[in-house]
Order: C-alpha cells, then sequence, then structure tokens
C-alpha cells in the first residue's frame, strides 16, 4: 500500500532545511538522494567520528544519528505536519569497516492519522550486508488551521 503524500512538499527544501542543522552540519551529512517518502543520507569516515582508535571504525551513535536524520526526513517528506521521533530501535549485525563511511537509506511506508512509520538500513560498502536496520515511528502533529 502506498503512502499518501501530502500535496506541496518540495523534497529539496526537505532536505536543504533538515541538512543545515547544527547536527547535521558538524558531523557532515550528505545527501545521495530524496524522493517522496525515501531518503538516502551518507556520513564519511572522519577522524573526529571515530569511537573505537584502535579499529579506526565511526562510533555508534554517529551512526544512530544518521539513522535517526534519515527516518525523519522520510517522514517529512511525505507529511507537511511529521514531527518528533516517538521511538528508534536500530539493531546492529556489526560495526563499519575501518576508515569507512556509513550510508543510510530511509522508507516511510505507512502513515496513520497520527503516527508515522520509518525502515531504514545502515551500510558501509555494500549495501547487500547491512550493518544495522532500524524501526521508527514519528509523532504527526495537527494540522494548523488556516
Amino acid at each position: 500500500m502506498a503512502v499518501e503524500i501530502d500535496d506541496g512538499i518540495d523534497v529539496d527544501e526537505v532536505a536543504r532545511r533538515m541538512l543545515s542543522a547544527p547536527l547535521a552540519q558538524a558531523v557532515g551529512f550528505e545527501l545521495i538522494a530524496i524522493e517522496a517518502g525515501r531518503v538516502g543520507l551518507r556520513v564519511p569516515w572522519r577522524e573526529d567520528l571515530v569511537g573505537d582508535l584502535g579499529r579506526e571504525i565511526i562510533a555508534g551513535g554517529v551512526v544512530t544519528a544518521l539513522i535517526d536524520q534519515a527516518c525523519a526526513m522520510s517522514n517529512i517528506s511525505v507529511k507537511k505536519n511529521g514531527g518528533p521521533t516517538l521511538d528508534l530501535r536500530v539493531d546492529y549485525m556489526r560495526g563499519a569497516a575501518p576508515r569507512a563511511g556509513v550510508s543510510c537509506e530511509a522508507h516511510c511506508y505507512h502513515v496513520t492519522r497520527s503516527i508515522a512509520f520509518v525502515r531504514a538500513i545502515a551500510w558501509d560498502a555494500d549495501r547487500s550486508d547491512p550493518m544495522a536496520t532500524a524501526l521508527a515511528t514519528f509523532a504527526l502533529r495537527e494540522p494548523s488551521a488556516a
């Protein structure tokens, strides 16, 4: 079943606004692709993002932030009244490869009157070998009266 998309959503504006946020700027999130309901983001490897200096892998918190950002963007790309994260479950299967960036794709697959549901996958070198998967839910704000 396809998600009903609100009229007038400019996905390029969603990307510009979300990627100009302080956390996105500080971490260096890069847009891979965006369309209504689907978002791809990437964070390149940087030494200051490393969580395990001995193994030189990106910190799990950075990966979680990337997943949350991609999920939020996929939600807002279909519903103008997209709101805050209610729940984010990330299942880590492995760490990133040493000195590797991480990519994430999120898909808003179902929307009710008050909740948006999103799935995501994160990988380093090969999308078919994910390092993490995620499920997220987002509150939808009450539409403002015009």
